[in-house]
């Protein structure tokens, strides 16, 4: 049995989705969550085995930075792309961050149902609708390192789960909240944030994430 986890900021296309999985044979949906930030942190409790995931879920962390955070530390995990976005962009960057399969909330059912059981049996899948060309196939493949990113990518696996909530104006409190950790250990976080960035305050440290696609409001 596959436990499957699904990510999606619509309530009612979540309800769909979990009724549709759980009529599959050997698949049982676990749990649901509407963010990125919280997609992860349900990754982090364990017991996942196929992530069925958005790409957009305002407020908050961009599904291509959760996809790329959750491919770095838990490599187990399978994930599924399903969105709206059919740039080609959108698509490579997905796959390329560790996406195992990518498919359009416009196909059909069956796209889904054909992805899920190819990843359950260890192997990609893309929309049929979808056309990988060779220069598609080279941008997934390259090294895909972006010199200005250098500061985030540099950022501690915590303070890259605080990054999303301080950018969203999330007091102290409520991030301690949140994350189960002291107010004193969310200021030290944020401190090192803006000194790893460079930045001077929480308005560039916005600016930082918003022209990087870093999050979504």
């Amino acid at each position: 049995m596959y436990n499957v986890l699904i990510a999606d900021d619509h309530a009612i296309v979540r309800s769909g989705l979990s009724f549709l999985v759980n009529q599959q044979t050997n698949f049982k949906v676990v749990d649901e969550e509407a963010n990125g930030t919280d997609t992860y942190l349900r990754v982090e409790q364990g017991g996942i085995d196929i992530l069925i995931m958005d790409l957009s879920m305002p407020p908050g962390e961009s599904g291509l930075i959760t996809t790329k955070r959750i491919h770095e530390h838990y490599p187990d995990v399978r994930i599924l792309i399903l969105s709206m976005h059919e740039e080609q962009e959108y698509i490579n960057k997905a796959i390329h961050n560790g996406a195992m399969s990518y498919v359009l909330k416009s196909s059909s059912d069956d796209e889904l149902l054909k992805a899920l059981k190819s990843l359950s049996n260890g192997e990609n899948y893309i929309d049929q609708n979808i056309m990988i060309t060779k220069s598609d196939i080279q941008q997934i493949n390259s090294d895909g390192v972006d010199v200005d990113l250098e500061g985030y990518n540099g950022l501690s696996k915590r303070e890259k789960e605080i990054f999303p909530l301080i950018a969203l104006g999330y007091s102290n409190k409520e991030i301690a909240s949140q994350m189960f950790i002291s107010t004193k250990t969310v200021e030290a976080h944020k401190a090192s944030i803006i000194r790893k960035l460079e930045l001077d305050s929480r308005t560039e440290l916005v600016r930082y994430a918003v022209h990087h696609h870093l999050i979504e409001f």
